[in-house]
């Protein structure tokens, strides 16, 4: 996926590249998902042709309906079984994202809470599968909530429920009907504006939910508690209560970081120097973490955008102004972050951007590019290895200071990367980053990358006085770089950010704004002694109805009295 096309490559724990959508999920709900929860079109058609070559078939000609939609509707079925949260349960409401402009599912087998991302611009297989789903699984199994667009023509300043109208109308011609609708606006509805809708679309107005523009997207649960979102989504699934208790959502937490981040004054700038600056999307697990930990630190933050390449010397000479804006914005900012990439373009940029930080005593944090950069500009500008490289960039250098995977395949791009949560041990106790990590002895966090620092020159770093505070269990892959003469240094070979959350910030990201907002040495008192460290068919009865006959084909194929059963084939 293209930056410039998706955002960022949002990686799972298991190795999983998936959409940035996955990353928001697991943000907000705090649990860890799987490759397997993103569905995508050339899963489903690589494991049909899969099964048609293994024979499972028998001879019989191989078409979207059945053989793909069922494989669709299997997928979702046997992931949605899989725990996400930490226990060994199963959901009690999975919920499927379909992607491009037709809307959201939500289904309901068991405990908890499961997702699934699906869909795209080949999406009319998925809305075919979960036609065929929602007929069989029936009423109080399913529910359907459509998101859309209610605009304000700026001319008479009226909100339009026309394109809502077409697009439900558009749902029910696949033959799918929704049960609640998710309004998208600048401004809170007006109440005509609901009846209008409930009327055109047929459905009720508790079910209209509102989802206008706020402060900070930690207002959303509570925006959606207040409307009583919740209920109608429970309604429809008739899990309305347990024990005759009514269900409220848990929120204190939620209210007070809304709140928190609404009143936050004091600015931390930093600087964020890459290569896919147009597009934010590109950073979005970066901004996110860099949030969470700003909002915990008490700072409002302020990102500068610096392209890497408007640093050049070339760019002097072609676009003076750009030139100096970029170097402003740089100068100007509290601390620096360099984040990942591929490929050579404004890499002299960034290196330019380490040397200012290392220089100028600014809080540094470099993620896997970013780290293996800054390690570039120390051996030439500290131990006057002129043509020190990444064999990235120039694969004849004399002085690879960085280089490709011993195991990675040179020839092929393709699932070659080193992905996943991989271990971290710290060779340091008493290094900034372990500390920050509360003196754990290991860390386990997200790879995504090729090259890797050269082991064989990492002795010369360190009597430089570039210290590699990480490293993995083999202890001949760098994790992490510190310079312990700097006020705040550091760079990692993996991607923190991946896993910050909202309540639970990335260490690493503390480390920077709590450096650039002069909190560094408080942080790390007080994180003192703070330890971090089938196929097959399934006899399976939903929760409003009993065992039903398989769906022959499907994992989980047995539905309530509720459902309709099988399609005949």
């Amino acid at each position: 996926m293209s930056p410039f096309e998706h955002g960022e490559v949002f990686v799972l724990d298991d190795g999983g590249e998936v959409d940035l959508d996955l990353g928001n999920y697991e943000r907000f709900l705090d649990i860890k998902l799987t490759r397997d929860n993103n569905i995508t079109t050339g899963k489903i058609y690589q494991s049909v042709i899969d099964k048609e070559r293994r024979g499972e078939y028998l001879g019989k000609t191989v078409q979207v309906v059945p053989h793909i939609t069922d494989e669709i509707q299997e997928w979702i079925e046997r992931v949605a079984m899989n725990p996400v949260d930490g226990t060994e349960e199963a959901a009690d409401v999975c919920v499927i994202e379909l992607g491009g402009t037709i809307g959201e599912k939500i289904c309901s087998p068991h405990n908890n809470s499961g997702i699934f991302y699906a869909g795209d611009i080949e999406s009319m297989p998925f809305i075919e599968a979960l036609g065929q789903f929602s007929y069989r699984v029936g009423p109080r199994n399913f529910c359907l909530v459509h998101v859309s667009l209610v605009p304000v023509l700026n001319v008479v300043g009226e909100q339009k429920t026309k394109p809502t109208q077409h697009s439900v109308r558009g749902l029910r011609g696949l033959g799918l009907i929704p049960d609640i609708l998710a309004c998208r606006s600048t401004q809170p509805l007006e109440e005509q504006v609901k009846v209008k809708l409930a009327q055109f679309c047929h459905v009720p107005i508790p079910n209209i939910i509102n989802l206008h523009d706020v402060t900070n997207i930690w207002h959303i649960p509570l925006l959606l508690r207040d409307q009583k979102a919740h209920e109608a989504i429970l309604k429809v699934l008739d899990l309305q209560c347990v024990g005759k208790v009514p269900r409220e959502p848990k929120l204190s937490e939620w209210t007070d970081r809304a709140s928190k981040c609404d009143k936050l004054k004091t600015p931390v700038r930093i600087a964020m120097v890459g290569k896919y600056t147009g597009l934010s999307d590109s950073y979005l697990s970066v901004l996110k973490a860099l949030l969470h930990a700003s909002v915990a630190l008490n700072r409002k933050l302020v990102v500068e955008w610096v392209p890497s390449c408007d640093l050049e010397g070339s760019t002097a000479q072609e676009t003076p102004d750009a030139y100096e804006k970029a170097w402003k914005s740089l100068r100007g900012a509290d601390g620096v972050l360099v984040p990942g990439g591929f490929g050579d373009r404004g890499v002299q940029g960034k290196i330019l951007a380490a040397k200012y930080a290392r220089e100028s005593n600014v809080p540094y944090l470099g993620i896997c590019l970013g780290m293996q950069i800054a390690v570039i500009e120390f051996a030439r500008s500290v131990m006057k290895l002129d043509g020190a490289n990444s064999t990235e960039f120039d694969p004849a250098t004399k002085t690879p200071c960085v280089i490709f995977m011993p195991e990675g395949s040179k020839t092929h791009m393709g699932a070659t990367m080193r992905l996943g949560s991989r271990r971290t041990l710290f060779q340091v106790k008493n290094c900034k980053s372990a500390k920050l990590y509360g003196n754990a002895s290991y860390v386990d966090e997200r790879h995504r990358h090729r090259y890797e620092v050269n082991p064989d020159m990492v002795q010369e770093f360190e009597k430089a006085g570039l210290s590699f505070v990480g490293r993995d269990e083999s202890g001949k892959r760098m994790e992490i770089i510190e310079l312990p003469t700097h006020r705040f240094f550091i760079g990692a070979q993996f991607h923190p950010e991946f896993k910050s959350r909202p309540g639970n910030p990335s260490p690493l990201f503390l480390g920077l704004i709590a450096a650039a907002s002069g909190q560094l040495d408080h942080l790390l008192q007080r994180l003192k002694g703070r330890g971090i460290c089938s196929n097959g068919h399934v006899m399976k009865v939903y929760k409003n109805g009993h065992v039903m006959k398989p769906l022959k084909g499907l994992v989980n194929g047995h539905y309530p009295a509720t459902g309709n059963g099988p399609i005949p084939i």
